[in-house]
């Protein structure tokens, strides 16, 4: 057998290639389960209040926590527009010390009286808050009487965090791209994207009770997709909210887990799906205030999902002696905030918040402004106008800053002691170890090594694989272990075939691992991306486990240890003489799995990380499939050279 049609080999005696997938999808069905149970024991209106204020609580802890707001927001007009009935101010304020948001403020004319506000929070459109369809929605609003503020997101809008000013280039590119980009970046630290997401939208709040236009008491929200995202956020955090539609949004996680599709970096909850959280959680944490759930029928957002959460919640207004709420206004239509939901969202905001009925719909009305008319910035940036402009990005290297002084305080055994501690419970916390249960196929000579496959239980349901290779000339005798670690395992066996015959030639047997989704554990695909790419299938399902509080990265770990307990299955091996060689990337994996287990004696590394901080630190960085090898909040206690350290290599 060529070596060509080894990494061709499949196994024919289980289907590993659907395993990963039914390993995140049972355990994840599992805590949807117990979240509604939870839900449906709440039988007085205190139990509610109780479930809501833990729900907030944990959403919060999730992302890392809130940035202080103590900030002064130094509100800048920077033009107005005059329309027929309203105006739109142009308006930028600092939601951090030099973290400028750019937002259009449409004022009605002739208020003498503080009115109701909207906040508008816009979906993944790059042009955010100037993109036609929610320019529609603003007017739509402001023709009611009622004052709104679109806000442009991190990363969209004039609110680019990769332009650079003196070449107008773009090297990360806008909206779910740079959120991905920097959000990955915000995990190694504790931290998610949605912290700042969430802060801003808090913050406009705080400018809109800052505006004596305004009447603090009746301020609403609204926005689809990640917009409805963000007006989610709100609905859950920030009490000052009176009223409520988010848009395009709102589902139940099971069926959108069956989808098989990704989200975007700051609709990722670490934990939360193992709290037994759900969309419900979202629009009940509204009661009693009024809820308008906003939908289209042919999303990517199951509206199955959305009608069973809308349904399910309504006990809990009821519990208030309130019948008609959260309400469902559905449109046939795909992923948009459509005409006919602004109008439905027209009519629930002038009811609930101005107390009159709505105007007839006023389509043709709408005022088509054009790119750039409606900017905060000279330069259509912030990037452009501020030299000292902020982004996530400065955020996560002060983040990191502050963690580093608070580790330089800490013995360095203690830190040691506790650092091992949490890798442990991340890596093996929630997992059983089944008897490994080996099946082995002697192949044919390969190359002038003999090989065989084997393949044992790694954890429940999860099956590694792995080909022993050795040279026959030392078949006598006991010898020991060298597991090797790279991309694509058994899969890419050419590019290392020199390691695997020099290995054995010294004197070693070689198991080239195929760890969790990799290699012949490669999944089936779930979606029609690239496997490894962006919102792939190791991507949807990497993320799922982050909802679990878990990580590719820690089961790959895991699988390592498992597959040191297996050595002793392998004929002539040596248990307790078991070396890691590892490639690139895969070489995080090794050094954890290294300073879990004293059985593993050296660790080899070739192309590896040396460190996890500079590549938080880096404002460039190659994204392929960096979900697979982050272990959220490793950084909050250690990086690869405290580990080496602590080896003593």
């Amino acid at each position: 057998m060529g070596i060509e049609n080894l990494e061709k080999f499949v196994l024919g005696i289980y289907d590993v290639k659907d395993q990963f997938k039914r390993y995140v999808y049972d355990r994840s069905k599992a805590a949807f389960d117990e979240g509604d149970r939870a839900r449906d024991e709440i039988r007085t209106i205190e139990e509610l209040r109780v479930r809501q204020a833990f729900m907030r609580e944990k959403l919060i802890e999730s992302f890392g926590g809130l940035p202080s707001s103590d900030n002064p927001l130094n509100p800048k007009v920077t033009g107005s527009v005059d329309c027929a009935g309203f105006r739109i101010d142009n308006v930028i304020i600092e939601s951090r010390p030099s973290t400028y948001v750019t937002c259009n403020l449409y004022m009605p004319d002739a208020l003498d009286r503080p009115a109701p506000a909207v906040i508008f929070l816009c979906g993944h459109a790059d042009d955010a808050k100037q993109y036609n369809r929610y320019q529609h929605v603003c007017q739509r609003l402001v023709a009611e009487g009622l004052i709104v503020l679109a806000v442009d997101p991190i990363g969209q809008g004039e609110r680019l965090s990769y332009y650079e000013p003196s070449s107008g280039e773009l090297p990360v590119q806008p909206g779910t791209r740079e959120h991905d980009y920097v959000g990955s970046q915000c995990l190694p630290l504790g931290d998610g994207l949605a912290r700042y997401f969430l802060h801003d939208a808090m913050r406009a709040v705080d400018y809109l009770c800052s505006l004596p236009e305004v009447d603090p008491e009746r301020i609403g929200v609204t926005g689809n997709s990640g917009g409805g995202l963000q007006t989610s956020m709100l609905m859950l955090c920030e009490p000052r909210i009176a009223a409520a539609a988010p848009g395009t949004f709102i589902m139940n996680r099971e069926t959108y887990m069956y989808a098989g599709q990704a989200q975007d970096a700051e609709q990722i909850w670490r934990g939360m799906t193992k709290l037994g959280f759900d969309h419900e959680d979202l629009v009940l944490a509204m009661a009693p205030r009024p809820v308008l759930v906003l939908a289209v029928t042919s999303d990517f957002f199951p509206i199955e999902g959305t009608r069973r959460t809308v349904a399910r919640t309504k006990r809990f207004w009821e519990m208030s002696g309130i019948g008609n709420m959260p309400g469902l206004a559905e449109d046939r239509s795909v992923h948009q905030y459509t005409p006919r939901l602004a109008d439905a969202a027209a009519a629930f905001f002038a009811e609930q918040l101005l107390g009159t009925e709505a105007k007839k719909p006023i389509a043709a009305a709408i005022i088509p402004f054009e790119q750039g008319e409606l900017n905060c910035t000279q330069s259509g940036q912030v990037r452009g106008d501020y030299a000292d402009a902020r982004a996530v990005h400065d955020e996560n290297i002060d983040r990191f800053d502050t963690i580093e002084r608070r580790l330089a305080t800490i013995p360095d055994e203690l830190r040691k002691e506790r650092a091992l501690s949490w890798l442990k419970e991340r890596v093996s916390g929630s997992r059983t170890a089944p008897e490994l249960n080996p099946r082995h196929l002697t192949l044919s000579v390969t190359e002038g090594l003999t090989v065989e496959s084997y393949i044992w239980w790694s954890q429940e349901g999860v099956f590694n694989h792995g080909f022993a290779f050795r040279d026959p000339l030392l078949a006598d005798g006991n010898f020991p272990v060298a597991i090797g670690l790279w991309e694509r395992g058994t899969n890419k066996l050419k590019e290392k075939l020199s390691w695997i015959r020099e290995t054995c030639a010294q004197g070693n047997i070689v198991l080239v691992l195929d760890v969790t989704a990799d290699g012949v554990c490669t999944p089936h695909p779930i979606n029609p991306l690239p496997m490894w790419e962006r919102y792939g299938t190791i991507h949807k399902l990497t993320t799922d486990l982050y909802w679990l509080d878990d990580s590719l990265a820690a089961v790959r770990v895991y699988d390592i240890l498992r597959a040191v307990d297996m050595v002793k299955h392998i004929p002539g091996s040596i248990p307790d003489r078991t070396s890691l060689y590892a490639k690139g990337r895969f070489g995080i994996y090794a050094e954890l799995a290294a300073a879990l287990d004293d059985r593993i004696g050296s660790v080899a590394v070739e192309d590896g990380i040396d460190n996890v901080a500079s590549w938080v630190r880096s404002r460039f960085y190659e994204p392929f499939d960096t979900v697979s090898t982050v272990l959220p909040g490793m950084l909050q206690h250690f990086d690869l050279p405290d580990l080496r350290r602590w080896r003593g290599r």
